[in-house]
């Protein structure tokens, strides 16, 4: 399974929708994935790819981990997978 796809995936779970219904240019918000819902995809993204997400939940627009969409999310989990290997 792609990045991409497992992004889809967690993603499409936190919403309670089906992963077909999740699109690259969706935001969070699209999906009506609230702040807690937020802060529980960021969890299971780090522990899908072991990576640590540098995102503060107090202050997301301060982060280093974009989240404006389902395609920056997944370009910035492609990127954290590349520096830790």
């Amino acid at each position: 399974m792609s990045t991409q796809d497992q992004v889809i995936t967690i993603l499409a779970e936190q919403a309670m929708i089906e992963p077909e219904d999740v699109t690259l240019d969706s935001t969070l918000e699209d999906l009506g994935i609230d702040s807690m819902g937020v802060v529980e995809s960021i969890f299971a993204i780090e522990e899908t790819f072991d990576i640590n997400v540098p995102f503060n939940a107090n202050s997301p627009s301060e982060s280093d981990f974009d989240i404006s969409t389902v395609r920056s999310i997944v370009a910035g989990v492609e990127r954290l997978k590349a520096e830790h290997s």
